[in-house]
């Protein structure tokens, strides 16, 4: 899968699982901002992701990981 493939999945995952559109997930948004996560929701995120795309996404990266941006390049990184 390439990457543009990758964000597409990623997009359409996390906009139906946290109940948001589309349109507000683009790469500098704030991910936690964006989708109304407070710390559980995050870890249900993290979980859904490492799920869906094979990662494992370590606890210590998790303050590198602010915007979209940041989650496609850490994810696309490690598949």
């Amino acid at each position: 899968m390439n990457k543009d493939e990758m964000i597409k999945k990623m997009v359409s995952i996390l906009a139906s699982e946290f109940e948001v559109e589309e349109e507000v997930i683009v790469p500098e948004a704030n991910i936690k901002e964006t989708m109304h996560l407070d710390s559980l929701s995050l870890v249900d995120m993290v979980g859904l992701v490492e799920e869906e795309f094979g990662v494992e996404i370590k606890t210590a990266d998790l303050p590198t990981i602010k915007t979209f941006a940041d989650l496609y390049d850490y994810v696309y990184s490690r598949q």
